[in-house]
């Protein structure tokens, strides 16, 4: 399980990611994000972020029919949404190369078997 605090300044941009897909509501954005190892994430995490997300113009939602209850909110991207998950993406990756980096050169790599520190 991913640690909440790492997690925290990621999930925006993750759910993001998942709406770049299709339109989706919240129960499933939670189990495509535990498909991909996020593990179990709150409901009273995804929906204020969701909320946050539309009410800043990234996600539009609206009310569909469900075929087994009560309508679902779904979520779409806005253009200014695609935009910001692109500005995401590009310093997410600069973020990882950075701390790829640091950690190999700090013998931090837990994969590096030369390395004593290493686990293993």
């Amino acid at each position: 399980m991913i640690p909440s605090q790492l997690l925290k300044g990621t999930l925006e941009g993750c759910i993001l990611a998942v709406l770049s897909q299709k339109p989706t509501y919240g129960y499933e954005i939670t189990e495509r994000l535990a498909s991909y190892g996020f593990g179990t994430i709150a409901e009273g995490t995804i929906y204020p972020l969701l909320l946050r997300l539309e009410k800043n113009g990234l996600a539009q939602a609206e009310y569909r029919a469900s075929e087994v209850g009560p309508k679902r909110k779904y979520y779409a991207l806005t253009e200014k949404g695609r935009a910001e998950l692109q500005e995401f993406l590009l310093s997410y990756r600069e973020l990882t190369t950075a701390v790829d980096k640091l950690l190999t050169d700090t013998g931090g790599d837990p994969n590096d078997k030369a390395n004593p520190t290493a686990a293993g």
